[in-house]
């Protein structure tokens, strides 16, 4: 497979010596609108000392259809031919000439377009005897749909002489394209490595590379996305990075056929254990100043609408205690108190774009949103969030130490802006799970760009977010239109301590799924002791802190000792369990696929699914015979989600897309859904008969 035959140059000879005694030797041809093909022989005849015989599956491909090579790439199967019923055939290998990359339904793909014949080297039983070859051939074709193909091609070739010099021409052509074994091809490829969910491998060759192309092969279970080539300055070394879209722990052998134009080569690199570098960087078109101005747009206006998003409940109720607290106090204190409020905001966004960049230095992707995918993280926000609901219910109520209250006393009404500041940060920390029109846009800009891009964009987030907080500062008389105070503070301040009850209990939802029922549970317990240990009295000073911090301690330490359940959660009747592969075989039968990628800590997800997909009329068009419903989970970190999200170039969810027979490529839905946005998507995807 590796090494191209000497056969295959006295082919030519033999087509000009016996062009004379041209006869065609070829079976009846196949055809439909997709393809057309035959099983053709050099031979007419096997000579008395002749134990081969050189074959060749001629396959010609209608206008915009595609075959696939050996290895098809992330979908689609290779040619296959069964010999059975054959007579005086002992072996017949298929030699494959270097494939095209293509792209079916935003999918890499490796095979064959417009003609391609597939060299066979038989080998006979007995020579000088007659052969009949029966021919059970197995053929996949894409278009805008896939076509299987499964049909018998039969040839007999009788004892004796001769030469088919237009059969001779045609498989000696495509005999040609068989990439060289490595100590023949003047490409040598040298190293590869996985790092970084990618493949890089590394190649030279004494003569320049022009066009070159590169295409793994490391069984079923290993797929990859479009490959970044490079090549140094006098373009005699390549390397090239390809995206690991699936795989598994165990590697099993690497194949790689490196192409350049006319030359090919196929072997079997050493393994390295050192990413190479780039032979240069990539440099991006950078954005002009109106394009960077309207991203930051975009963000600041997404910022804002977070602000009244249906997911932002808690971080209402923040807000609302936040201007409660100034009810009563002199301007200039309202003022400074709600500006340190946004500052909070904008450094929890500094703080997220500063760790954003580390992150992406250090080669890990990031998304919007994903700390939720951390049990400790939300461990943390669980416990905080129960312990202010549990002092506005007035369980308990938190205060410093006597001596630190005189202190901060004296400081002129100093004391409330670190709570403020607190509280920006933390409204702003709760408010990252959820996803507004606009924000994927500015995320996905802000991710895939320049450090600058992501301070820009984080910062006009922040400060969309904030404007509630500016506002008030603005405009600090506005909190004197609140009533005077009396009981109906104490209603509302035990409405706040529900709406944060309720986060609590999201969160602890949340944590379920990411680490499990057991860790869940055990966390809530543990949250139950620390409120009592708040609450009660024990014997000696350092008593009641020194358990809150054991309690605090252990909670924390639940999550990294505890192993999540390894069971896949169930999704409703309606769903289908994500399956990137599977969308280039449904949309070939004819069938439209709605992807949603949501998570258990995504609300915009979870309103957009109450709201929108489990609500008459679009849940019935969901349930249609011709659509399938595809859900993919990214409560848990998935690295197989993370990558197809990547591919769009998205960063965070929720993500919705429509694919169909009609739209291959798929048509990405606004963050936000509304049941005319996915009714309209569904019927452009879908054939026309099925609207």
């Amino acid at each position: 497979m590796m090494l191209r035959a000497p056969w295959c140059l006295v082919l030519a000879l033999m087509a000009c010596l016996w062009a004379s005694m041209s006869v065609a030797a070829s079976t009846d041809t196949y055809e439909n609108t997709a393809i057309s093909a035959r099983l053709i022989s050099v031979e007419n005849g096997v000579a008395t000392n002749s134990g081969t015989l050189s074959l060749g599956l001629d396959i010609k491909l209608a206008e915009g259809w595609k075959a696939y090579w050996r290895s098809p790439g992330e979908v689609g199967l290779p040619p296959e031919i069964s010999w059975d019923g054959s007579t005086n055939l002992a072996t017949a290998q298929i030699l494959w000439p270097a494939p095209e990359r293509f792209t079916a339904f935003g999918i890499e793909n490796f095979g064959y377009n417009k003609r391609v014949v597939l060299p066979i080297q038989a080998v006979l039983e007995t020579a000088g005897q007659a052969v009949e070859l029966q021919a059970g051939v197995t053929l996949l074709t894409c278009s805008t749909v896939c076509v299987p193909h499964d049909f018998n091609l039969a040839l007999t070739i009788p004892a004796g002489a001769g030469i088919d010099a237009a059969s001779a021409a045609l498989i000696s052509e495509f005999a040609e394209r068989v990439p060289l074994g490595p100590d023949a091809a003047d490409i040598e490829v040298e190293t590869a490595v996985i790092a970084d969910g990618a493949l890089y491998v590394t190649a030279r060759s004494a003569n320049a590379f022009v066009n070159p192309d590169v295409f793994p092969e490391m069984g079923p279970t290993f797929t990859f996305g479009k490959p970044d080539i490079r090549t140094n300055n006098a373009g005699t070394e390549l390397w090239a990075k390809l995206p690991l879209l699936a795989s598994e722990e165990q590697l099993p052998p690497l194949q790689v056929t490196v192409t350049d134009g006319s030359r090919a080569v196929t072997a079997m690199p050493e393994w390295s254990n050192t990413v190479p570098d780039a032979p240069f960087e990539l440099v991006a078109n950078l954005p002009d100043l109106a394009q960077i101005l309207a991203i930051a747009a975009f963000a600041l206006l997404g910022g804002l609408i977070l602000n009244v998003m249906p997911c932002v409940l808690p971080v209402l109720s923040i807000k609302l205690t936040s201007v409660l607290n100034h009810g009563d106090k002199p301007s200039h204190e309202v003022r400074n108190g709600f500006l340190m409020s946004a500052l909070g905001v904008l450094v929890f966004m500094w703080v997220l774009s500063a760790g954003i960049l580390v992150l992406q230095s250090v080669g890990i992707t990031v998304g919007w949103g994903l700390q939720f995918q951390n049990p400790i993280f939300l461990t943390i926000m669980f416990l905080v969030l129960t312990v202010f609901a549990a002092n506005l219910f007035g369980i308990f109520e938190i205060s410093l130490p006597s001596g630190l209250q005189s202190r901060l006393a004296r400081s002129s009404g100093r004391d409330g802006y670190i709570g403020d500041f607190a509280t920006g940060a933390f409204a702003a920390v709760l408010a990252t799970p959820c996803s507004a029109p606009f924000l994927g846009t500015a995320v996905a800009f802000a991710l895939s760009g320049r450090p600058i891009d992501v301070i820009i964009v984080f910062t006009a987030l922040g400060l969309g977010l904030s404007l509630p907080y500016l506002l008030f500062a603005w405009k600090p008389g506005m909190v004197r239109l609140l009533p005077k105070p009396g009981r109906w503070m104490l209603v509302v301040k035990w409405v706040l301590a529900g709406l944060l009850a309720g986060t609590a209990i999201w969160l602890l939802w949340v944590l379920m799924g990411v680490s499990g029922v057991r860790v869940a549970v055990s966390v809530l317990v543990l949250a139950v002791f620390f409120v009592l240990f708040a609450t009660i009295r024990l014997p000696g000073r350092f008593t009641r802190p020194a358990a809150l911090a054991a309690v605090a301690v252990l909670s924390l330490a639940l999550p990294g000792t505890m192993a999540p359940p390894p069971t896949i959660k169930e999704i409703g009747q309606d769903w289908v369990t994500f399956d990137r592969s599977e969308i280039p075989r449904l949309i070939s039968q004819g069938q439209t696929v709605f992807v949603d990628v949501t998570a258990d800590w995504c609300l915009t997800c979870k309103a957009n699914k109450t709201l929108v997909l489990d609500r008459v009329p679009v849940v019935g068009r969901l349930r249609d015979e011709k659509v399938v419903a595809m859900q993919a989970d990214w409560t848990r970190p998935n690295p197989d989600i993370s990558r197809y999200l990547e591919a769009h170039n998205r960063f965070g969810i929720p993500f919705n897309i429509v694919y169909g027979p009609n739209a291959p490529d798929g048509i990405i839905l606004s963050e936000v859904l509304t049941s005319d946005a996915v009714l309209n998507a569904l019927d452009a995807a879908a054939l026309a008969v099925d609207k």
